[in-house]
């Protein structure tokens, strides 16, 4: 479940985006250690926001790269 309060993510930079992450799991440990179920919770949330739009745009960066998901094994054969 996405947090209801992040709207878009669509203006931040895919690195701010990774950055956020970082710090989300920082915040998030802290949060287990205390015990704060309800933070817990909230964290949660925004980090599937912010993992959903990062998918999304390694997603996007995949097709415009045209990267193909077989793998050749015949280019070693002689």
């Amino acid at each position: 479940m996405e947090h209801p309060f992040i709207v878009s993510l669509s203006d931040k930079s895919l690195e701010d985006i990774q950055n956020t992450i970082s710090d989300l799991y920082g915040k998030l440990n802290y949060a287990h250690r205390s015990g704060n179920s309800a933070l817990i919770g909230q964290l949660n949330m925004v980090m599937e926001s912010y993992r959903a739009e990062y998918n999304k745009r390694m997603d996007e960066m995949i097709k415009k790269q045209n990267i193909g998901t077989k793998i050749n094994i015949e280019a070693g054969k002689k």
